[in-house]
């Protein structure tokens, strides 16, 4: 079982990135997926999660700014970034807690992608 993350990438202040997650292998059932990101020389801090019924979460520095979303098979989850800040700025990181067999739950970690965002 592994998550993959992709979609980071540099663009310029007010620009847009969609990021991407997708849980593959042995995945019985994707239950919350959540997006994370840590700014040069601070903490991982959460930015969004959304269950699996599509309840919704969203820190209060990207409201109105990133949505959060997941496929129709479930097993892939979305961020989407409008109106970039530079305080944006951070390496991202996908995380899911997965049911891998119907009783038996891992919390999976995707690769980080930076996200550089340019004045």
């Amino acid at each position: 079982v592994q998550l993959q993350a992709s979609g980071g990438g540099t663009v310029q202040a007010g620009g847009s990135l969609r990021l991407s997650c997708e849980a593959s292998g042995s995945t019985y059932r994707v239950n919350t997926m959540g997006w994370y990101r840590q700014p040069p020389g601070k903490p991982r801090e959460l930015v969004a999660t959304i269950s699996r019924t599509g309840a919704r979460y969203l820190t209060d520095s990207v409201k109105g700014r990133f949505a959060v979303s997941r496929g129709n098979a479930k097993n892939t989850g979305y961020l989407q970034m409008n109106s970039l800040k530079p305080e944006d700025t951070a390496v991202y990181y996908c995380n899911a807690d997965i049911n891998i067999d119907g009783n038996n739950n891992l919390g999976l970690w995707g690769q980080g992608t930076l996200v550089t965002v340019s004045s």
